[in-house]
């Protein structure tokens, strides 16, 4: 487990001149894919399993975890995490403890980067879904993850995850997707077998956005 750096103190001001190659919504700064830290980045730092961007459900994510509020301090798991925005927001807005997870190195390097930009500290593990073992799922309070279930075989990874997580106390379970057939084969299953719910979503910043939240258990204040 490495630790990405930077401490929490952020004015959430962009400088005039990166503004047009930066987002500033949900109190975080974001690079946009033609800033050129980002083009640097990409000429060393190849991710291969879909997480050259930011997709779009993880700001579906962000918005519904705003709403829903995090209990301070909470210990959170960014399954899939990619560039690692949705975790970086909880440490951020609500002083979580965020572990951010991705089968793909090569995707920390741009969580880093925006860890260093929001001045915050969030935990990496390499691991793929189903690499992730009780022992590391032990202690966590919620589990998120955006844009994480494009493939069947990924659906009956994660509810097995889901069942792991359960068994050892993780309280909450958020997944946010636009709603693909294999997120849709998920929440069946996870609605019938573990009590899940489905919720149907839409944002307008910081641009349109329609997708579903799936939702496990309940955050205790």
């Amino acid at each position: 487990m490495e630790k990405s750096p930077g401490k929490k103190l952020d004015d959430g001001n962009c400088p005039a001149s990166e503004g047009k190659n930066e987002i500033l919504e949900y109190g975080l700064r974001v690079f946009r894919p033609r800033h050129h830290k980002i083009r640097k980045l990409k000429r060393t730092h190849a991710a291969s399993c879909h997480g050259f961007r930011l997709w779009p459900s993880s700001w579906l994510l962000m918005d519904f975890l705003d709403r829903q509020g995090l209990p301070k301090g909470a210990r959170v798991m960014e399954l899939g995490c990619g560039w690692g925005l949705a975790g970086i927001f909880c440490a951020k807005n609500n002083g979580a403890e965020v572990t951010s997870v991705d089968i793909d190195s090569e995707v920390f390097p741009y969580l880093q980067i925006h860890t260093q930009l929001n001045h915050v500290e969030v935990s990496t593990m390499h691991l793929g879904f189903d690499d992730l073992i009780s022992g590391h799922l032990k202690g966590i309070d919620v589990m998120i993850g955006a844009d994480i279930c494009f493939l069947d075989s990924l659906a009956d990874s994660l509810k097995r995850l889901i069942c792991r997580a359960l068994g050892v106390g993780v309280q909450f379970v958020a997944i946010a997707d636009p709603g693909r057939s294999s997120f849709e084969k998920l929440s069946r299953q996870v609605v019938r077998e573990m009590h899940g719910e489905v919720q149907d979503r839409s944002i307008q910043r910081p641009y349109p956005i329609e997708g579903q939240i799936l939702k496990i258990g309940a955050l205790r204040h």
